[in-house]
């Protein structure tokens, strides 16, 4: 079930659609003589892919989703735990091990050590799964937490969730009634939080990596379709398509 969620939602995703549709254009120009619509099915798809590459459109759709929580700020009372997220990585001996977390992955871990740090005594947890190699998310983190100055026994790995919904199962497991704040994307922030709390937590948020800015003056940056705002908008659909099916989980579960 989890793969095949997985291979559907990335078809879904903006991108592969709008390539799906021009492939579908060429192929009605090249066997069939419906040339017109074939034509109209690659303007859809070139001027789609224009679109969610351009700034103005791109960080106007994330920017919402990612200032719905701010920056994390030390509190008054005592943490316990610091749980960060896992979002992918590869296993490859000739690079460094922060080149071996992805781009997400590492920032996450960098704001958890952060927060990690104002908190005297508490607790690091990192999870993530394989993802089909043979070292799993959370224990690539942890090599990298502790190259960073990270004690080892300040580490607690949860290994084998796949996804949001099962980090926080695990996590309301070993966490209990004690204090934790949650490390997350900006953007998943909202999704997460919804699964920590029907889970039983009530974590402090701790959001991080955002991407979508509005404060961008050059012309030439601003008015361009660039890949870095193609991410921005797929992260936004993908994020939106979390929501759609978390309504639909908890419906289908009575929740």
């Amino acid at each position: 079930m989890f793969a095949l969620k997985k291979i559907v939602s990335a078809f879904l995703m903006p991108l592969p659609a709008m390539l799906l549709i021009g492939f579908l254009g060429l192929a009605l120009i090249m066997f069939t003589r419906k040339h017109k619509s074939g034509c109209i099915f690659i303007f859809i798809s070139l001027a789609s892919i224009f679109a969610i590459s351009f700034q103005p459109i791109s960080s106007g759709l994330l920017k919402p989703l990612e200032r719905k929580y701010s920056a994390f700020l030390p509190p008054t009372q005592s943490l316990d735990y610091v749980m960060v997220l896992g979002s992918g990585h590869v296993v490859d001996p000739q690079i460094p091990p922060t080149s071996e977390l992805s781009r997400t992955a590492m920032m996450r871990l960098s704001e958890g050590i952060r927060v990690l740090r104002m908190y005297p005594g508490a607790k690091l947890i990192l999870s993530g799964y394989s993802g089909g190699t043979e070292i799993s998310q959370a224990r690539m983190m942890a090599t990298v937490a502790l190259a960073l100055g990270v004690a080892k026994s300040d580490i607690i790995l949860l290994e084998t969730a796949q996804d949001t919904w099962q980090e926080a199962r695990q996590a309301a497991k070993f966490v209990g009634q004690k204090s934790m704040a949650l490390v997350t994307s900006a953007s998943h922030m909202e999704r997460a939080l919804h699964e920590f709390h029907s889970a039983g937590l009530q974590p402090l948020p701790a959001p991080t990596n955002y991407l979508a800015q509005s404060h961008i003056v050059q012309p030439w940056q601003k008015y361009t379709p660039q890949a870095r705002y193609l991410e921005q908008t797929e992260r936004y659909w993908h994020e939106t398509m979390g929501q759609w099916w978390q309504r639909l989980r908890n419906l289908a579960n009575g929740e």
